[in-house]
Parts: structure tokens; sequence; C-alpha cells
């Protein structure tokens, strides 16, 4: 290595331990590390998503230093949607500056696209997805770490709530590791509120890119953000929102139990085949576990991205419940057959 580069090494070195003997840096890192550190992930290589915000930048530093005492490999990536006509021009500003400022190199992906007239956040987060689930594997990286914070938290909560999700959808989002088609998704901060993850950002990067969508109200979540504001000046508690949200979690883990229970006595999977067939004794079940456990066999034979909407399977079942006569049907990309007492699931033919 040349003599410059090794002192270039040993400046960028020098930035972020330095940082870190900022106490509040250093406390925060804690939290950062302590996520990492419960999956073992020591030298292994680590994927960061980077949009540019207080959150992701924040995560990005910490992993550097995390790789620094570590020796593990950070590889951060940038999504460009292309909704937008300037997001183009934005990402590689980004990258830049991260490059040009902190040596660090970014990649950029992204995907063309056709018009997209509504549903936009949520096709825009199934592309980060399917983009972060490509290039992990094209990379043979098992670790994605994104910047979702205690606000994005209660945020998730109440859009759920709106859009009338059960116990399962209020609560998806209060883990902190989650697995995500054989990759391990740390989401290290969704204890921290975004106000101190500004602050930590001016004691190191110091610099932020602010989203313009986010004053846009034709979206939900800035409705929602609107709202929460109103309700934080009369008195919203996140420690008891928080509280709340736990209670519920619990909650959710005494129902998961009952849903493995259900699927593990009650279907058998014949692998050969590639069916599944469950008896009669499946269907004895509060209508909240045979809901949960008919719609994760359907998701888990059909491999579809999404799980089936809930209507239809509530239609279904109770078709398979109470119709004396055999029943055919389709849901998700699967076939399901009552022969009898039994039903039959099997993958449709394409």
């Amino acid at each position: 290595m040349k003599r410059k580069s090794l002192s270039a090494t040993k400046k960028t070195l020098n930035f972020y331990l330095t940082k870190l003997k900022d106490p509040q840096v250093q406390k925060l890192y804690n939290v950062f590390s302590n996520n990492l550190t419960s999956l073992d992930v020591g030298k292994k290589k680590i994927m960061v998503g980077v949009s540019g915000g207080v959150d992701s930048l924040s995560t990005l530093f910490f992993s550097k230093c995390y790789a620094i005492k570590n020796k593990a490999k950070v590889y951060p990536v940038i999504i460009d949607h292309k909704l937008r006509k300037d997001s183009t021009n934005e990402a590689k500003i980004l990258k830049y500056k991260l490059k040009r400022n902190f040596k660090i190199d970014c990649k950029i992906l992204s995907k063309k696209i056709t018009k997209i007239d509504k549903n936009i956040q949520s096709y825009a987060r199934d592309l980060r997805y399917d983009l972060f689930l490509k290039e992990c594997k094209k990379h043979k990286i098992n670790y994605l770490l994104l910047g979702h914070h205690k606000d994005d938290l209660i945020e998730n909560f109440f859009i759920r709530l709106l859009r009338g999700s059960g116990l399962k959808g209020l609560v998806s989002f209060d883990k902190n590791i989650s697995n995500f088609k054989g990759i391990k998704i740390i989401r290290p901060f969704l204890s921290t509120s975004k106000k101190k993850l500004i602050n930590i950002n001016k004691k190191t990067f110091g610099f932020f890119v602010d989203d313009l969508t986010n004053n846009n109200d034709k979206f939900l979540r800035n409705r929602i953000r609107k709202l929460l504001r109103s309700l934080d000046k009369e008195g919203l508690n996140f420690n008891k929102f928080y509280l709340t949200l736990k209670n519920l979690s619990k909650s959710n883990k005494v129902v998961e139990f009952f849903v493995e229970k259900n699927i593990f006595e009650n279907s058998k999977y014949f692998e050969k085949d590639r069916k599944i067939i469950l008896n009669k004794a499946f269907f004895n079940n509060p209508d909240e576990i045979i809901l949960r456990s008919f719609t994760q066999l359907i998701q888990n034979l059909g491999k579809k991205r999404n799980y089936p909407r809930g209507k239809k399977v509530v239609g279904l079942i109770d078709s398979l419940k109470f119709s004396n006569n055999n029943v055919k049907l389709s849901l998700s990309g699967c076939m399901v057959e009552k022969i009898n007492d039994s039903v039959i699931i099997y993958p449709e033919k394409r």
C-alpha cells in the first residue's frame, strides 16, 4: 500500500474512533453493536441501506465503527426508486459526498419501472426489498441493516390501525431482528427517537438529505405524522404506547404458539409431491388460529412475496368448513381442494 493510501486509511480510522469518544455517540454505539453481537455477526459482511436521512446515515456511521472494531466488511447500498425526476441525481450526489468526505463507496441500485399511479410508497417499499435481497444473494451477504427508528414504529402502528389490521399486523414491526427470505434484517434503533438520531448525526457525518416527499400530504404516512404531532401536544407518551405494544406482542406470541401447534399436529407435508394435507381437526380451532395457520401454509407453498389477502382467505376457509360438497379453489399460487373431511393444498400449475 502506498504511503498516501496508508495516511488516508489512518485518517479515516481516526475519524470514527475519535467520534466514538463522545459519551452520547458511544452510548448509542453500544445499543447498535449489541444487536449485531447477539447474532454473532463478527467478521462477516453487512449490507447497509442508505437513503441519506439521519436514520440511515447513523446506521452507516455505526456500521463503519463496528467494522473497524470487528474487522467486518460494510457494503453500503443506495436505492434509486426512479419515482421522481430528481431521484437519480440525488442518489449520485449522496454517493459523491460519502465518497469524497468519508471514503465510503456506496453502490446505487435501481430498476426501470413503468408509471405508478397509486400505492406509490407500497411499491417503493417492495422495490427496495427486492433490490436488497437480490444484491445480498449476489454477494453472499446474510445481514441487512436498516435505520428504522422509534418514530417509524409509532407511525406504522397507526397506519395499520387505520387500515384495519389485526393483532399480527399491529405488532409485526416491533422486532429489532427479523428474517426475510434467508436474510437477517437488523433494525438497531427501534427504541431510539429520530430527535436523538438527528443529534448524533450532527456529531458524526454532519449532513443529511431531506426527502421532499415527507411534506406531501398525498401520502398517508405524512398525514399520520401530523396527527402524531397533535397527539404529542395532548400528552401522547411513547413509554406508555411502547408498553401497550409490548403487551400486544406478548398476546401475539401466544397466538403464534397455537398456530405452530395446529400446523404441527393437523397438517402433513409431502415433499415429493409438494402437497399439504389438512385433517378435520385443523379447523377445530378459534378463527384467528385457523386463519393464520392456513395463510402461513399457503404462503410457504405458493412462494408468493406477500401474504394472501385476508378477505379471500376467510371466504375460502368458510367454504372449506361449511360446505358439504367437495370444493376446489385457487389462492395465491395454490390449489385448495376439499375431499370428504380432508383438505389438500398443492401448487397451481402454470
